[in-house]
């Protein structure tokens, strides 16, 4: 059983920081890739920011410069650390990672954490 738990959201002001963080846990081999999605109200689900194994990353146009993904690969964990957010960056926020088990790779997601923020 592998589960990932997304923590860190909540309501900030606009040009405010937040930071989530993401705990794999579980029978877990190996992790490559790590993921942040995010879906707001009547919106598809969008990536917002991939790391992979060797650090590599790649950014949402609409997030460059402003947000920043990274991990820690002895603790299995990814954190995005959010500023200068804005409002149109309200949504739920989910971790999506790439996981060796014992029987194989998978890909599991989170269950979400709400970011809101206020004009």
């Amino acid at each position: 059983q592998v589960q990932l738990v997304e923590s860190g959201g909540g309501l900030v002001q606009a040009g405010g920081s937040l930071r989530l963080s993401c705990a794999p846990s579980g029978s877990i081999f190996s992790i490559s890739t790590m993921d942040w999605y995010r879906q707001a109200p009547g919106k598809q689900r969008e990536l917002v920011a991939r790391i992979t194994n060797i650090g590599s990353t790649n950014y949402a146009d609409s997030v460059k410069g402003r947000f920043t993904i990274s991990r820690d690969n002895a603790k299995n964990m990814v954190y995005l650390q959010m500023n200068s957010l804005k409002p149109e960056d309200t949504a739920v926020y989910y971790c999506r990672a790439d996981i060796r088990t014992r029987e194989g790779w998978r890909s599991d997601w989170g269950q979400g954490t709400q970011v809101t923020v206020s004009s």
